[in-house]
């Protein structure tokens, strides 16, 4: 699963704002029709509603997903950063 963390060590996701982390389970992340991953690019629009989301771990744990945008609005003036989205 280290294929899922490397846009965001490269977008500096991954040292600014999270620790490294190794994935345990899979996830999933769909805006309509859309899939999205890490990195992934989308107009606003797309973001105005809660995505869908699946989660593979085992039914009787508990996950915490949160949207976060370190970069907003820009990465050269990130003033909007952790801005809550949903």
């Amino acid at each position: 699963m280290a294929s899922y963390v490397d846009s965001l060590v490269i977008g500096r996701v991954i040292g600014d704002v999270l620790d490294m982390f190794v994935p345990t389970v899979n996830m999933s992340v769909r805006y309509g029709p859309k899939d999205v991953s890490n990195g992934c690019e989308m107009k606003p629009s797309m973001g105005a509603d809660p995505p869908t989301v699946n989660i593979s771990g085992h039914p009787h744990n508990l996950y915490t997903l949160v949207m976060t945008d370190p970069d907003a609005p820009s990465p050269s003036d990130p003033t909007m950063r952790e801005w809550v989205h949903w």
